[in-house]
């Protein structure tokens, strides 16, 4: 991995003007998260025509299937944030064992979950609120998509050391790849074709497992052979322990800080639970929306983080505090003008993913609500992905912890006694505005602190 080829497929991070860095390196994670997102959005649509029940399932599992999502989230930022530095320092030969390390670390934490995912399916589904009924639906879908999760943990892991240098282009291809085909897996599985027999919600959780493999498979090609960017062996336990160090100490906070989120959702579906699977299987349809809606937001939350690390890393602390006021503008401004449109177009979507009054009425309830708070909830995220850049993991763990458990699960909570299910949706928005303003607040805190410091030094 010679720096010349790698700087010819990256921006300047360091020199280049700093919005049009952003912007060229968040297009495309927008373009390959939007089909990202389709993996739920498709699935979930195709789900709803089977049924309530069926839905309502499928929504019980978000909180768990995010809660694997955000282990690997959480290693691809620790493996960004240090492979970043490297790449910056132009050691190359460190820079691919790192990238070998993260992969095996990434494989074992995997398989280790999805053992211990299969074996507590029943216990944590009751505990979350599904019924008998529900909980059989849930098992058919959960054993596989739990296998299909090893297959998502490496593409993301692998895009990650990609993103590092600056070349976001190829992960967002990667991941359209495997949101088209899953879309065209999901109708002939579920609903069955030709000699393929209907699987139901089970053919949802194949189609994902297959699209994931395809780019597992892929990926690994483009690291090991075309790009050689991760050693063409195993490493031995010391090379290991050494490459894997530097991940573990970011990535574990960073996976904890993501992991709250769905175990906050877990407990907000389970207060949600209460008013019937109408107000459930809303609740999914709306947090699945909830992705496409922060499109933008998700995108700059990988792209920025590199460009905090390797200016951070240089010592260019006014680049940082620029770019990063500059993302909290824009998020806030672009998250407004989604409310608006998704307010507009809120009865056409909820007939999109139920023909049943009851759960369509609560989808448009929501819709009228909680985007409102999105523009805050963008800024606490973006807040998150640049302490984590900045190797500040555990202010970004703290961050999230007080956002779910302080702000958002007591005010739901207090919020549905007072207004019922409106409440919940209330609730959310009054957490994420209260949330956004003290993240600003720390953000701008640290950054000036460490600014002082370097002028004394100086």
């Amino acid at each position: 991995m010679s720096s010349q080829t790698n700087h010819s497929r990256s921006p300047d991070l360091l020199n280049n003007d700093i919005s049009h860095t952003l912007y060229k390196m968040t297009l495309p994670m927008i373009v390959g998260m939007v089909m990202l997102m389709t993996f739920g959005l498709v699935d979930t649509f195709f789900i709803g025509m089977i049924g309530t029940q069926e839905l309502a399932a499928i929504s019980f599992t978000f909180p768990v299937t995010f809660t694997v999502i955000s282990l690997n989230i959480g290693l691809g930022i620790g493996t960004s944030a240090v492979i970043a530095r490297i790449v910056g320092a132009g050691d190359s030969i460190k820079a691919k064992e790192t990238a070998t390390g993260a992969l095996m670390l990434t494989l074992v934490l995997a398989v280790s979950l999805a053992v211990l995912g299969v074996l507590t399916i029943e216990p944590i589904f009751k505990l979350l609120g599904a019924d008998a009924a529900l909980l059989v639906l849930i098992h058919d879908y959960m054993v596989v998509w739990y296998l299909a999760g090893l297959f998502l943990a490496l593409p993301m892991v692998g895009n990650s050391v990609l993103r590092a240098s600056g070349d976001t282009k190829t992960p967002s291809l990667v991941m359209a790849f495997g949101g088209f085909v899953n879309a065209i897996l999901d109708p002939i599985l579920i609903f069955g074709w030709g000699p393929v027999p209907a699987l139901g919600i089970q053919g949802a959780a194949i189609a994902t497992l297959i699209a994931w493999a395809v780019s597992l498979f892929y990926i690994l090609y483009l690291l090991a052979i075309k790009r050689k960017l991760m050693g063409p062996r195993l490493l031995n336990w010391h090379e290991f322990r050494r490459s894997s160090g530097g991940i573990l100490k970011i990535g574990l906070p960073a996976a904890g800080a993501n992991m709250l989120t769905p175990i906050a959702t877990g407990i907000v579906t389970a207060i949600v639970a209460t008013y019937g699977h109408s107000a459930v299987a809303a609740w999914g349809v709306g947090g699945r929306l909830e992705s496409i809606a922060m499109i933008v937001v998700l995108a700059l939350s990988m792209s920025l983080p590199p460009f905090i690390s390797q200016n951070y890393g240089a010592n260019k602390l006014d680049r940082v505090n620029q770019a990063y006021s500059l993302c909290v503008k824009f998020v806030l401004a672009w998250q407004l003008l989604m409310f608006v449109i998704v307010a507009l177009l809120s009865q056409f979507i909820a007939v999109i993913f139920s023909n049943e009054k009851e759960v369509s009425d609560t989808i448009v309830l929501f819709l009228l609500m909680v985007p409102l708070g999105y523009g805050l909830q963008g800024v606490t995220i973006l807040t998150n992905s640049s302490f984590n850049a900045m190797h500040m993991p555990m202010s970004a763990l703290v961050l999230n912890a007080l956002r779910l458990f302080v702000f958002v699960v007591p005010i739901s909570y207090v919020g549905s006694l007072w207004f019922d299910l409106t409440g919940i949706f209330i609730g959310t928005v009054v957490a994420n505005l209260l949330v956004g303003c003290i993240a600003v607040y720390w953000c701008k805190k640290v950054l000036n602190r460490k600014f002082n410091l370097t002028k004394v030094s100086h």
